[in-house]
Order: C-alpha cells, then structure tokens, then sequence
C-alpha cells in the first residue's frame, strides 16, 4: 500500500501553524533566557558565602568555583539558546530545509535515497552549526575548570568513531521507518513504534559488550575490600550482575559517575576510575546502594514505559501532520502531491517538537527528581546515611555543583534534586 497523498486542508492553516510556531518559539526562547537570567542571578548573588549548612564542609574557595562554573556555563547557554531558535527559523520559515530538499531532488531525483539523503544532509549540517559551541564547552569552560582531561586527537577519534557507529546503526532504522511510512498504509506509525522499541532494547543488550568498549576501556575491579562490600550488598538487595567494571573515565573528565549498564544477563555495574580515588569504600557502598534503589524501585522500566508512550504518541501525531499540506507550507516547505514528503515530514517534526515539549519539561524533571530521593531513601535502609551524606557532598563538590541554584531553574532542568535538598532529607529522615 503506498503513501495518501497530502490533503489541502483549510486554506488558512499554513498561516495559522507558521504564526503558532512564531509565538511558540517566541515563549520558548523567552522562557529559557528567564530561566537562565535567574540561575546566573541567584547564584552570583550566593557566591560570596557558603550557605550556613555547609559552612564547616564546604570550603569558600570550592563553594566559589562551584560558581563560576556554573555561571561559566549558563553563559555559554545563552549562546546557544539563541543560535538553536536562529538554526530552527533557518531550517523552516526562512527556507533552509525546502532549498535542502529541490537541491538534492534535483541532482538525485526523488526516491527513497533521496530521502535519507535528506536526513543525512539535515543532521551533518546541524553537527557542523553546532560544532564550535561544543568545542568552547569542552576545550574552554571544560578545560578551564580543571574538568577536561580529553586530548584534541582523542576528541577527533571519539568524533570519526562516533560518526561511522550512527552511520552503521542509524542508517538501516532511517530506512526501515521511511519504508513503512511509505508502505505501512495508516498504521505505519504503530509498526514504526515497534520498531524503535525493538532497536533500543537491541542497543541496550548490546552497549556493554560492544558500543561502551570503542570509547572507554573496562577493567575488572581488583579491589578485592570494595569488591566484597559491593557483592554483599548486592546479595542483600537480591541483584545480580555480570561482573564489577573500572571504566577509564579519566581520559576524558575529571569528572566522576557510577552505574549500571545493560539488562537482563548483561548487566555490569561500572565504576568511573576518578570515583574511585574520590570515596572511601564505605561511601562507594552507599552510591552503589543508591543506584540499586532505582533497580528495586523499577524505576528504569518506568522510565522506559514513559519513553515508550511519550515515542507512540509522537509518531501518532507525525503520522497525521504528513497527510497535511499546510503542515509543510505553514513550516517553510513545499512538498510533492505526487512523491513521497516522508522525511520532510520527519525532519520538520524534529525541529519544531522541542519548541512545545519545554513546557512539560517540569513534570518530567519532578519525576525524576522523587525518584532521586526514593533511591537515597532505599541506600539509607542499606547502608549508613552518613556514609551516603559525605559522598553526595563529595560528589557535588568534585563536580563543581553549585549549592544555591535557583529553585525555578531546577523546577525545569534538574533531574536531580540540588546537594541542599538531598542531604536535608535524608538529615530528617
């Protein structure tokens, strides 16, 4: 069964959707410069002094440049939240992605790889655009913060393993949903929906043994103390794993992390090497404790299910804007009426969905951040909380986390709760 042609449509969609689209960006761009103004104010007000709870733990000169820090990336932020709302009218209104589009149709004609050439030309030219911010990130606030520890030849390699591993994995998905957009008849967003579930637990089951490893290197753990606090704490909370991994995580950051990879047979919990010079065995228990609270507290799956949905609702939308010629018109673009608007349509719906989806964003980052307290309330049950206490405060301070974000800003953007919170919760607890 091949692709419904667009419908016309009233013939004052295209002005209706082109003038939502204006005065959403308008509210998005708005709302993130708010927030952003708020974060650099609140804790540029705060810089001078360590907030009287952490007086005698936290040092004035570490509180500082948890500061600066974070002020140092708020103003690259601001960069870059004017250059995505500058790129998305540049794509859509102001004609970038419809020149995109005739160009390649008339060098390649239209067809399936047409298509993918689309995408493939949309993505590498977002990457480029892109591209100079990320490189500030890492080899100027990064670097200057003492964080970066990569090499620019180990940042060219990560990129060119980067790119062939999305080409090799990406470019059969690209083409299996295309397909069914064009030869799944009404449904095809239900058989794509399949498909994407299908591959992401595929990348899952498969990211330990084969993806992880071309970036880091894993190590058994050798630390034979560490190890047996770690399997008999397992042993309490009834999980098992494949095996307890030292991840080189020092090539790249200074950063620190501790997690769990995989599922099912595969999974393997991972220590950042850096973590392990910042805790104390006991402290490490604790972490570890706190990342098996998300497992007995099913939060993975949870979070997964409302991927899922969140993914099944989307495609159902996308796959009733394709019908439409004003979804198009009203974006900048002028599609066919006799070939195939696949990946215009993808690509379009890409674009413009992030500009809606900030104003739920505080409903997914409370969420995650009650799981965050569940998850410390569970390692409080199984290992001292001073112990969990003393490596959240070690953790936030060997990050440069600050300890007075502005509360809005976290409303919107913290998937975990701020040091002060956690640590005051479990305080009364």
């Amino acid at each position: 069964m091949g692709e419904a042609a667009p419908t016309i449509g009233p013939m004052d969609a295209p002005f209706t959707l082109t003038l939502t689209l204006v005065v959403a960006l308008l509210a998005h761009v708005a709302l993130k410069l708010w927030l952003n103004v708020r974060q650099v104010r609140h804790v540029a007000r705060h810089r001078s002094a360590v907030p009287v709870a952490y007086a005698e733990t936290v040092s004035l000169v570490d509180h500082q440049k948890a500061a600066d820090y974070t002020l140092a990336k708020a103003r690259l932020s601001q960069i870059d939240i004017a250059l995505d709302a500058a790129v998305l009218l540049g794509w859509t209104l102001l004609g970038g992605l419809d020149a995109l589009n005739q160009l390649l149709l008339a060098w390649m004609g239209p067809g399936m790889a047409q298509q993918i050439a689309l995408v493939l030309g949309f993505t590498l030219v977002g990457g480029v655009i892109g591209l100079p911010l990320s490189l500030m990130q890492t080899f100027g606030v990064e670097q200057r913060f003492g964080f970066n520890k990569i090499t620019p030849a180990l940042w060219l390699a990560d990129m060119a393993k980067g790119l062939v591993l999305g080409l090799a994995l990406g470019l059969p998905l690209l083409w299996v949903v295309l397909w069914l957009m064009q030869a799944g008849g009404t449904w095809w967003w239900l058989w794509a929906w399949g498909v994407l579930v299908a591959w992401q637990l595929f990348l899952m089951a498969i990211a330990p043994n084969v993806i992880m490893p071309l970036f880091n290197k894993f190590t058994p753990l050798d630390d034979e103390s560490l190890k047996s606090r770690v399997q008999a704490l397992m042993q309490r909370a009834g999980f098992t794993a494949k095996g307890f991994f030292v991840m080189d995580g020092s090539r790249r950051s200074a950063h620190s992390n501790a997690f769990f990879t995989g599922f099912g047979a595969s999974k393997r919990v991972v220590f950042f090497d850096t973590l392990l010079k910042q805790l104390s065995p006991a402290e490490m228990e604790a972490v570890l404790a706190h990342e098996l609270g998300h497992f007995k507290h099913k939060h993975i799956v949870k979070m997964m299910a409302v991927s899922f949905a969140t993914t099944l609702s989307g495609l159902a939308l996308l796959g009733w804007l394709a019908q439409q010629v004003w979804f198009y018109t009203g974006l900048g673009v002028m599609p066919s009426l006799t070939d195939s608007n696949n990946a215009l349509a993808l690509v379009l719906f890409m674009l413009v969905a992030p500009v809606f989806t900030l104003f739920f964003a505080p409903i997914a980052s409370w969420r995650s951040r009650q799981q965050e307290f569940e998850a410390d309330a569970y390692a409080v049950s199984q290992t001292p909380g001073a112990d969990l206490s003393s490596a959240l405060l070690k953790l936030y301070q060997d990050n440069a986390s600050t300890l007075t974000p502005d509360p809005m800003y976290v409303k919107f953007y913290y998937s975990h709760p701020p040091a002060s919170e956690r640590l005051l919760r479990m305080k009364t607890a």
